[in-house]
């Protein structure tokens, strides 16, 4: 097994190991027709070629005989506190079990050190067993459970975390609104933008109210949400894609 950056070469190989690796996840809990949406929508040809381009991301595959069989990205959030997201891990199922999941996390992980990042996270459903064992086994922290829609669909979603180095404390940054609301940005909840982070504003700095997302590209609260979960700034176009639903398989 050969771990290698990704090139523009491996998309459709890239797609075809979400395809498969989706299936053999989730084939039990999810209908397949939105499983095929989901690859559709997630590992969009040109989405993905922008994100291997893309100096900011790590995104490597591990191929065996010639043959891409595994893939996964992180990039950096956040301004005070820096955290790792695990976009996503994928193995094809022929090839699970067999450590290629360990050597790609290892390899993010090398990476996102090197970045100096403070704490390393990644997303699961409960419905994925393989995935949430998976970080357990390689020293995760279980630190959240919450609901994800999917489709017209509830899963049970959880978030991992490890620590890489100690944290300095972040709090709130107190911000005023172009209408005159002073919301209170959470630093540490935050969403990948295609120009920057968005951060989660709150309306009372107990994080009790939720006001909506701060741009950490533009410093704007002008932020539009669809019915797809994508996210777009009405200020500076910074914009995110559908979330994933996880890390891992």
């Amino acid at each position: 097994m050969q771990l290698r950056d990704a090139t523009e070469d491996d998309v459709d190989a890239i797609r075809a190991v979400a395809r498969e690796s989706l299936l053999a996840s989730y084939g039990h809990a999810v209908d397949e027709s939105l499983l095929a949406e989901a690859v559709d929508e997630w590992y969009d040809p040109d989405d993905l070629i922008a994100d291997i381009d893309d100096e900011r991301t790590v995104c490597p595959v591990a191929v065996v005989d010639d043959d891409v069989v595994g893939f996964a990205e992180s990039y950096v959030v956040g301004r005070r506190e820096r955290i790792g997201e695990i976009d996503w891990l994928h193995v094809h199922p022929d090839h699970r079990e067999s450590g290629i999941g360990s050597a790609l996390l290892e390899r993010l992980e090398e990476e996102l050190r090197d970045a100096e990042v403070d704490r390393i996270e990644a997303r699961v459903l409960v419905a994925n067993e393989a995935g949430t064992a998976f970080y357990e086994s390689e020293g995760y922290e279980l630190v959240d459970d919450r609901r994800v829609e999917i489709g017209e669909e509830t899963f049970e979603e959880r978030e991992y975390r490890k620590q890489v180095s100690r944290l300095t404390g972040i709090s709130e940054g107190t911000v005023e609104t172009a209408a005159g609301d002073t919301v209170y940005v959470a630093f540490d909840e935050n969403e990948r933008g295609s120009l920057g982070p968005f951060y989660v504003a709150y309306a009372d700095p107990d994080r009790e109210q939720r006001y909506g997302y701060f741009c950490g590209n533009c410093e704007g609260t002008d932020i539009a949400i669809d019915t797809m979960d994508r996210m777009e700034c009405g200020d500076c176009g910074n914009r995110r894609r559908p979330s994933r639903w996880d890390a891992a398989y």
